[in-house]
């Protein structure tokens, strides 16, 4: 048997778009045996960059705020992009920070986004046509959360 020698390849990332959206205040589901549970209504937003549209009305967050500190978020929502294709996004990721600075965040103080690891794997969905690509894709996302919006970067992993 031999081996090959195979040289570590590090994968490159490509800005996509930056996501901004508009949420509403949480609605408290209680406790559940992982957590306490919570859906963020997203009311609204925009898109910009290669991926630019609007976010429509109608997603939501849904969050689950474990025991130890850390917040699990699926957040399932629309963009419709400048030329009318209406990307579906699922959005999974983690946001993390020490105690305080998670307690300013939820009850909806700014915190500096450097103190909160924030990062997520949205997938998206398009019809046939132009944006067929990103069916194709594996995303990353770097996340912000402001007192009243989201900020999410997006880059396509080449």
């Amino acid at each position: 048997m031999t081996t090959a020698d195979h040289s570590l390849v590090v994968p490159a990332l490509r800005l996509v778009s930056t996501v901004r959206v508009q949420v509403a205040e949480p609605m408290e589901l209680g406790e559940g045996p992982d957590g306490r549970r919570r859906i963020v209504p997203i009311l609204s937003g925009a898109a910009t960059g290669e991926l630019e549209g609007v976010v429509l009305p109608g997603g939501a967050d849904f969050q689950v705020l474990r025991p130890d500190g850390v917040t699990e978020l699926e957040a399932r929502y629309a963009i419709e992009t400048s030329d009318g294709t209406r990307i579906e996004i699922v959005n999974r990721g983690i946001r993390a920070g020490d105690p305080e600075d998670i307690a300013k965040l939820m009850a909806g103080q700014p915190v500096d986004p450097d103190r909160i690891y924030f990062r997520s794997v949205p997938a998206l969905r398009a019809p046939a046509g132009e944006w067929e690509w990103v069916n194709r894709t594996l995303f990353v996302g770097r996340g912000i959360r402001r007192p009243d919006a989201v900020e999410l970067t997006v880059f396509a992993v080449e």
